[in-house]
C-alpha cells in the first residue's frame, strides 16, 4: 500500500497564507518537534499543513507517510504497522476513527512506537483533543504530549490573498475584482475555492483568454 497517496503537489508551506495561524507555520517549518496537534474547521488548512510537512520532508531525505484516515477507517488498523520506521507520520481526520476501540488502541501503540523510533508525529482533526471524542484515557494524553494549535479560519481579505497566490503558483493572474466575484457567488471553503481555479487556469489555457468576470461568469454559470 502506498502511504503517500493523496499528496497534492500545490500542497507546500510557500503557498500557505498563514494568516492568524503563522505560529503554527513557523514550528511545522522548523521541523524538529516530535509531536503536534492542529485542529480547525474545514478550510482552515489542516490538511495542507500536514501534506506541505511531508513534502518538505521528503526535500530532506526524510521519509514521511501520510494517512488520511476518514479514507482509511475502513481499511483497519493494519495500515498503522511499520510506521514507526518513517521518519514523519501525519495523521489526518482524527475524527472519523475517534471512539472507535480498535483505531484507538492502535493509535495509542503507534504514538508509543513513534516516540521510542525517535520518529515524528503530526495529526489533525476537526475538534482538540479533549472534545474530540476519544474514549481511551491513554490516548486523549498521546494527543496532548506536544504543542496543540486551533486553526483559524481566513477572513475574505484571506481568502483573496489566498487565491491570488495559489493563482501566482500557477502563472496566472487574479485580479482584485474577480477574486471577490469568485467569493460572491461559490463555495467558501478553501478546498472548493482551490479546485475551482485549477479549473479556470485548464479553461483559460484552453481557450487563450485571461481571468475576466465575463469569462468567469461564462464557466460558473
Amino acid at each position: 500500500m502506498t502511504l503517500r497517496v493523496g499528496l497534492r503537489d500545490s500542497a507546500t508551506f510557500a503557498n500557505f497564507l498563514a494568516g492568524d495561524n503563522a505560529a503554527a507555520l513557523h514550528l511545522l517549518q522548523q521541523g524538529g518537534e516530535p509531536f503536534v496537534y492542529l485542529w480547525g474547521g474545514q478550510g482552515s488548512g489542516r490538511t495542507h499543513l500536514l501534506q506541505a510537512a511531508c513534502h518538505a520532508e521528503s526535500a530532506r531525505g526524510g521519509s514521511p507517510a501520510y494517512l488520511p484516515l476518514a479514507a482509511l477507517a475502513r481499511a483497519g488498523t493494519a495500515v498503522l504497522d511499520g510506521l514507526e520506521q518513517m521518519s514523519l507520520v501525519c495523521l489526518d481526520d482524527l475524527q472519523a476513527v475517534a471512539g472507535q476501540g480498535a483505531w484507538e488502541e492502535g493509535l495509542f501503540h503507534l504514538y508509543n512506537r513513534v516516540r521510542d523510533a525517535g520518529g515524528r508525529l503530526l495529526a489533525a482533526a476537526d475538534a482538540g483533543p479533549a472534545v474530540l471524542g476519544v474514549q481511551l484515557a491513554d490516548l486523549r494524553s498521546r494527543l496532548s504530549w506536544g504543542p496543540v494549535f486551533q486553526l483559524q479560519s481566513l477572513d475574505d481579505a484571506g481568502k483573496l490573498a489566498a487565491l491570488q497566490l495559489r493563482a501566482r503558483a500557477r502563472g496566472m493572474e487574479l485580479g482584485a475584482e474577480v477574486g471577490a466575484y469568485l467569493l460572491r457567488r461559490c463555495p467558501r471553503d478553501m478546498h472548493a475555492l482551490f479546485e475551482l481555479l485549477e479549473r479556470l487556469d485548464q479553461a483559460s489555457l484552453a481557450a487563450q483568454r485571461r481571468l475576466t468576470i465575463p469569462f468567469v461568469r461564462e464557466l460558473i454559470n
